[in-house]
């Protein structure tokens, strides 16, 4: 009965923070030599300031759409924080995994839109990730290892360094900077799952490129946004930790 209580707060508190991703999403969705967006798609300047980058995925002035639209950042964020509760329970750790998945939902909206992990979502999540878990253990009852996180976070993003430097044409440096905070998280439940997560990760990448070459749109050197695929693979790996824990 507490699980089913726990997930639906997730579920709750997932939907609430999913309203916001559109309207950040949007601002962000830019080249990397371009400025954030600062209007609507017919031209109506936003808001300056927090208030220019918190409300609804509209504009005030003509009421057009800014983003991906409000649904499926509510529905996607919802169901990861309502399944993130679910396998943690009442352990401290899941205050992190709330507060951090509505900033890995966003981040993995931005990548599928436009290709690129922003300096201003990735590096604030390596310092939070290790940060908030840092917290957990220092509560009651946490269902992991906090030094384990710290080095998880240093060996994935070393790891993916060593990629990017190695085949810089295959991975972007956006992608070395979320494994950081990837590495802590997975890192908390111990150094199987790092390794469980990041398969995770290119593997469902792999069957996504293979369905694209099979449907014959996308060849085999096709660039797809990896950013998404590493989410899911580290949320696999949670859960999976979170479980087990």
């Amino acid at each position: 009965m507490v699980d089913v209580l726990l997930a639906v707060a997730g579920a709750v508190w997932g939907a609430a923070a999913g309203l916001f991703v559109p309207r950040v999403a949007y601002r962000l969705s830019v080249e990397p030599d371009e400025t954030w967006r600062a209007s609507c798609p017919d031209g109506h300047p936003l808001r300056g300031g927090v208030r220019g980058w918190l409300g609804r995925g509209r504009c005030a002035v003509c009421g057009r759409t800014l983003g991906p639209g409000a649904l499926t950042p509510v529905l996607l964020t919802a169901a990861v924080c309502a399944a993130l509760a679910a396998a943690t329970g009442t352990r401290p750790e899941l205050g992190a995994w709330l507060l951090l998945a509505p900033s890995a939902v966003l981040l993995a909206v931005v990548d599928a839109r436009v290709k690129r992990l922003p300096d201003v979502l990735t590096l604030p999540l390596a310092a939070a990730a290790p940060a908030l878990l840092g917290l957990a253990a220092l509560l009651p009852e946490p269902g992991g290892d906090w030094p384990t996180a710290l080095l998880g976070a240093l060996a994935l993003g070393g790891g993916y360094l060593v990629l990017f430097l190695i085949h810089p044409n295959g991975m972007g440096f956006g992608d070395v900077k979320l494994a950081v905070g990837l590495g802590a998280v997975l890192g908390w439940y111990g150094w199987g799952l790092v390794f469980i997560g990041t398969f995770a990760g290119f593997l469902f990448a792999a069957l996504y490129g293979t369905v694209l070459v099979i449907a014959r749109r996308a060849g085999r050197r096709t660039a797809i946004p990896f950013g998404p695929f590493l989410l899911a693979g580290a949320l696999a790996g949670v859960l999976m930790g979170a479980y087990a824990a």
